[in-house]
């Protein structure tokens, strides 16, 4: 860990919701002046799109049916833990990006002087922006540990962030988000998840132990059968449970106070309206922000 070049990581599951946490770190960034070299949890993957399917194939000819963007097979958790450690002990490491869409083919072939890129590859690897503030990496394996090849890349992260809604919830996201965005139906979005369980449990959820602030969204209507809900609960229609690993220091009655409706529901455990979610996170954040770098230019 690394106080002049500091590490945050934030992780969570497909459709847990990490864009809203990484919209509130922007708004911190542009309003403190802070610059921050963004890493993609995407472009850590270590197959791309086509790739991906032809291993996911021959793995189901074998009769392996859980072979998942979740696992080690399919990531470059090696490299997570060198980009980490690179960064806090240099203040610079390589990069590269997953190139999602047309629009980011078009802006990375510019970027690249390319004209080969695709949706569903990777750009090349670059340097990382010059004297930037501090390393945030937004994916699925913020705090990956891969205890048969003693990776654990969570020890080179100096803020940890879970995004973690309570599973059915998490499943209804992400069941209307892969209707919405990628046309997939229902059905092959729950084969997904079930090929993904097993992963899902080892490599994914116990990162959310070691994060240093977790926040879940729990739903206050009825997510019990999440295959059927019609839509995804609103904000106002939940909570968010806050976590803080290590409560000694932090200013709760500041937070009571500043964001409304909210309460402590244990000494660690800050509850807020679902509605109070994006405000709540720049209310939480933004003294970590502050004191991480008045650390960072003692």
């Amino acid at each position: 860990m690394s106080s002049k070049h500091p590490v945050i990581a934030v992780t969570g599951s497909s459709g847990a919701g990490t864009t809203t946490v990484k919209r509130a770190f922007e708004n911190i960034f542009r309003r403190e002046k802070i610059s921050a070299a963004v890493i993609e949890g995407d472009s850590l993957h270590s197959l791309d799109r086509m790739a991906f399917r032809a291993a996911a194939a021959e793995a189901a000819k074998a009769g392996h049916n859980t072979f998942s963007h979740f696992g080690p097979e399919a990531n470059h958790f090696d490299k997570i833990e060198e980009m980490f450690k690179a960064y806090g002990e240099t203040g610079t490491c390589k990069r590269r990006y997953y190139v999602h869409s047309e629009p980011e083919a078009v802006e990375h072939n510019k970027h690249f002087g390319l004209t080969d890129l695709t949706p569903g590859v990777f750009t090349p690897w670059e340097d990382i922006e010059a004297n930037s503030d501090l390393l945030f990496y937004e994916g699925l394996h913020g705090l990956a540990k891969d205890e048969t090849k003693g990776i654990d890349a969570g020890r080179y992260v100096d803020l940890g962030i879970g995004v973690v809604p309570v599973v059915n919830l998490e499943w209804i996201q992400k069941i209307h988000r892969d209707k919405a965005e990628r046309g997939y139906s229902a059905e092959a979005t729950v084969d997904t998840i079930m090929r993904r369980m097993p992963d899902y449990i080892k490599f994914i959820t116990p990162q959310f132990t070691h994060t240093d602030i977790n926040f879940q969204r729990v739903a206050t209507v009825d997510t019990s059968n999440p295959f059927i809900a019609r839509d995804i609960p609103t904000p106002d229609e939940s909570f968010v449970v806050v976590r803080f690993r290590e409560p000694k220091g932090v200013d709760f009655p500041y937070m009571l106070a500043m964001i409304p409706g909210s309460f402590m529901s244990r000494a660690n455990t800050l509850v807020v309206p679902g509605g109070k979610m994006s405000h709540a996170m720049e209310v939480i954040l933004a003294p970590v922000m502050h004191d991480m770098i008045a650390n960072k230019k003692k």
